[in-house]
């Protein structure tokens, strides 16, 4: 099984010639199929680790590994690639593009892959089946209600099947009913699919359905649960 990890990481940045230190010395292993969150208040640092591990941007120091494969020994190219074959990715806005379809928002990725046969497009019904979007396949996003232009972002993130999908407050900009069904179908999609789950969120309800919570204080990482 795949394992993401990283290794005394820490991330400074230098505003006005002052270090503003967000992480340090941060150890985490992940490992296929793991479901993990991130917990912290606003600005403590959970974003720019989830960026960090998915190889969106680099650390001040320390190393972050996929399989024993060092981010920092990797082409921008490389990096591409990584993301591309074994990350999925869902915010807090579900950043769908607006002149394309649904069924044509859900298969950029494989598209990308070059993927894009009849066979993934079965696969592409399946899942939209799955997220109860099929009916909305034809839509542009606009004609989408919050709760269902975020089940786009989800199924156009598990498409390709990737090893770890990174959320970035998935429930952030939804109602509470809406909220629980997207958590619902996270969990859901996780467990059909064995993707590893690696969440930065407020949401306590959400929280409370992960296998192991960790909090970010004071530029540290500290397990509060497993």
């Amino acid at each position: 099984m795949s394992k993401l990890e990283c290794k005394d990481l820490s991330k400074s940045f230098s505003i006005l010639g002052d270090t503003i230190e967000v992480i340090n010395n941060i150890n985490l292993s992940i490992t296929e199929g793991d479901k993990v969150a991130i917990t912290g208040k606003s600005g403590a640092g959970k974003s720019t680790l989830l960026q960090i591990l998915a190889s969106l941007d680099s650390p001040t120091s320390g190393r972050v590994y996929l399989d024993h494969t060092d981010f920092a020994s990797l082409s921008n190219d490389g990096l591409s690639q990584i993301r591309l074959h074994n990350f999925g990715f869902v915010y807090q806005f579900h950043h769908l593009l607006d002149d394309l379809s649904v069924e044509e928002n859900i298969s950029i990725p494989l598209s990308l892959k070059n993927e894009l046969n009849s066979e993934s497009k079965i696969l592409v019904n399946k899942i939209m089946k799955e997220l109860a979007i099929y009916e909305r396949k034809n839509h542009l996003p606009w004609k989408l209600s919050g709760g269902e232009k975020q089940r786009v972002a989800i199924a156009r993130a598990i498409v390709t099947k990737p090893k770890f999908l990174f959320l970035d407050e998935p429930t952030g900009n939804l109602d509470r009913k809406n909220a629980s069904i997207i958590q619902s179908l996270i969990f859901e999609m996780s467990d059909k699919y064995g993707i590893a789950l690696i969440s930065a969120t407020h949401d306590n309800d959400f929280i409370s359905s992960f296998e192991n919570i960790y909090e970010i204080s004071g530029t540290k990482l500290n397990k509060i649960y497993e």
